[in-house]
């Protein structure tokens, strides 16, 4: 009988403890209702798409929906070949441009967590191009000929990952820094695919600053910097790295700097706009090839710019994140990492209302009032039209996916969060 009775509670415990460990989970597709939202009401977000695409303001768009780790709206609308009228599908390829950024960002951090280097090391420590940085003093724009004062300080890592280096951008940068970039061959990292990135970092390492370290939020190519710095301090060039510590782990199988030839005839068509705003594919007349991503031999792997995903792929990157850094049982980034990668790094600096964490735009109280998207949302996007945030209040992430530049009709974004947010019926915020 005692032999029985402690069998038995062996039994009970054991069961207890397994029960308690959950199984691993990937994104599922569920009925919006399992998740607190309302199927009738989200009929209201694809109405609004399709009127997008009925009145030629978008060519294609992809829209995918996660709350509490269940994917309860994914759909694609308009073409992706607008000649035969081929429709746009679920798991087409985008162009995500500076979605890019996120992802080498915690790429790094993986790297932090191994004890590799500080977020307030020196960038020079590891690159030494960057050693003894010079601000910009004065500009002469007939002959882009410069003055320059020494830097107060180093640049840091930190800085790199929240935009405070003073790096700005080629292309869409100030005008000072796009002619200075232009004349010494620094890429934006979109349609160069035959750059080395050392070699360019090496350029930029020498150029100067806009402004001093740690005083301003300047976009730039602080990324890319990142992106090396994980070659330098791994030895393992970008796009392996990110396949080993992130891609193949959480199974995004759709993420790459150059697409291989299986799944080039998913990636969507670039649009544009005519003179009279009328929707045209992009043929390449920006000076950039759309075709870009199929350049199977690419060796420039820009960290800020240079990836092409699926709305699935990325949606498994922030869900992630919103589990704490594991998915499907592989744990990529301890919790209390995503705790500070997801925390004010900026002080009192603002990016408009809003905050800006390790690779992340932060949402404030007050965008929170603006637009229901909760404060502490982590957030940003991508040059040709891709948008993301992940609400970990709500337990929501939201995509929405374009390819169109320039686009005269940007407020689709915004109806998109309202959109989703009006759809949920139970809200999860305290």
């Amino acid at each position: 009988m005692k032999k029985t009775l402690i069998f038995l509670f062996l039994s009970a415990w054991l069961l207890q403890a397994t029960a308690q460990v959950a199984p691993p989970q990937t994104l599922q597709e569920a009925k919006p209702e399992l998740a607190g939202m309302s199927s009738e009401r989200l009929q209201r977000l694809d109405r609004v798409m399709q009127d997008y695409i009925d009145k030629g303001y978008q060519g294609g768009i992809g829209v995918l929906i996660v709350r509490n780790g269940k994917i309860v709206h994914h759909k694609a609308f308009g073409y992706a070949n607008p000649d035969t009228k081929e429709p746009l599908k679920r798991d087409a390829i985008f162009r995500i441009a500076s979605q890019t950024k996120a992802i080498v960002s915690m790429g790094l951090m993986t790297l932090y967590e191994e004890g590799k280097f500080l977020l307030d090391d020196p960038v020079s420590k590891y690159i030494p191009a960057f050693k003894n940085p010079v601000v910009l003093d004065k500009y002469e724009p007939k002959d882009t000929t410069y003055t320059t004062v020494p830097a107060k300080r180093e640049i840091t890592i930190r800085q790199l990952l929240t935009h405070t280096s003073g790096i700005s951008y080629p292309s869409i940068g100030s005008k000072e820094a796009v002619a200075i970039y232009a004349k010494n061959n620094v890429p934006s990292g979109i349609g160069t695919p035959t750059y080395k990135l050392a070699d360019v970092m090496a350029r930029l390492g020498k150029l100067p600053l806009m402004h001093q370290p740690g005083e301003k939020w300047t976009y730039g190519l602080s990324t890319d910097v990142v992106g090396y710095l994980i070659e330098v301090i791994s030895g393992q060039p970008l796009d392996q790295f990110l396949k080993t510590r992130l891609f193949d782990p959480l199974g995004m199988n759709d993420t790459y700097f150059y697409l291989p030839v299986s799944k080039q005839n998913r990636l969507s068509p670039i649009y544009t706009e005519g003179p009279d705003k009328s929707l045209l594919v992009e043929k390449g007349t920006r000076g950039v090839s759309p075709d870009y991503p199929k350049a199977t031999n690419g060796t420039y792997f820009s960290g800020g710019a240079g990836l092409s995903s699926t709305m699935y792929d990325y949606a498994v990157f922030l869900q992630m994140l919103l589990n704490g850094g594991e998915y499907n049982g592989k744990r990529i980034l301890s919790p209390i990492t995503v705790r500070t990668v997801l925390s004010n790094q900026i002080g009192d600096l603002s990016l408009g209302q809003d905050k800006f964490g390790l690779g992340f735009n932060l949402t404030s109280d007050k965008s929170e009032a603006r637009i229901p998207v909760s404060e502490g949302s982590f957030a940003w996007g991508g040059y040709f039209g891709t948008t993301y945030w992940a609400d970990p209040k709500e337990k929501v992430i939201g995509l929405i996916y374009t390819q169109k530049v320039p686009n005269s009709y940007p407020d689709l974004g915004d109806k998109f969060k309202i959109l989703l947010y009006q759809a949920i019926t139970a809200s999860y915020a305290r």
